[in-house]
């Protein structure tokens, strides 16, 4: 059987050109392709795509929340094609339910393999992605207090972090807790500061 893939890129240009190369393989087959992260969440509630293929620029929170909700759907995966990210953006795509993440300069060869591996339920980041999201670098706290802090710094409850980590609320307040200690702040909110202030989050 073909896989069913979704293209999702702004610029009508990229997404012809993914579009083309798509075609010319016969175990993938294309089920749609939208202009609109809205519209590539709508068509995949209706279509369930085996893979949504969606285009990411930055900061596009938008984008990711999306993605993760078509990752939530029943057979649904997403692979991300980044052009530009931070280490933040990228722990948020490892840790979370995102099938995978590549560059955009990836050769098309690399492409083709990562929707295939996506689809047979495989996670398939580029490794300089992976390097960017797990290094800590100078930073004192572990990827998981990272993560909690992040999801923390976009108004999350500790209920919703727990229920978005699969941890207990417990863990998640002392996580936070070891944040504050290791970070020396006052409260979660200078933590919270301070981690921006370093760009770690």
């Amino acid at each position: 059987m073909s896989i069913e893939v979704l293209v999702f890129d702004e610029m009508h240009l990229s997404r012809a050109s993914l579009m083309v190369l798509l075609d010319q393989r016969s175990d993938i087959e294309i089920a749609g392709s939208v202009e609109t992260v809205r519209g590539a969440l709508e068509f995949a509630e209706i279509s369930r795509p085996d893979v949504a293929i969606m285009s990411y620029e930055g900061r596009d929170d938008e984008t990711m929340e999306i993605a993760e909700k078509i990752s939530g759907l029943p057979g649904c995966r997403t692979l991300l094609l980044a052009t530009t990210c931070t280490r933040s953006v990228v722990r948020r795509a490892f840790t979370g339910d995102i099938g995978g993440m590549l560059r955009r300069d990836v050769s098309p060869a690399r492409f083709l393999e990562a929707i295939r591996m996506v689809h047979q339920g495989e996670r398939v980041f580029d490794a300089a992605l992976t390097v960017a999201a797990v290094a800590n670098e100078d930073c004192a706290l572990s990827v998981r207090q990272l993560s909690v802090l992040e999801l923390l710094s976009r108004g999350d409850t500790v209920v919703e972090i727990a229920g978005r980590l699969c941890l207990s609320e417990g863990t998640v307040r002392n996580y936070l807790s070891d944040a504050v200690t290791k970070l020396g702040a006052r409260n979660r909110i200078d933590a919270l500061r301070v981690a921006r202030d370093a760009q770690w989050i």
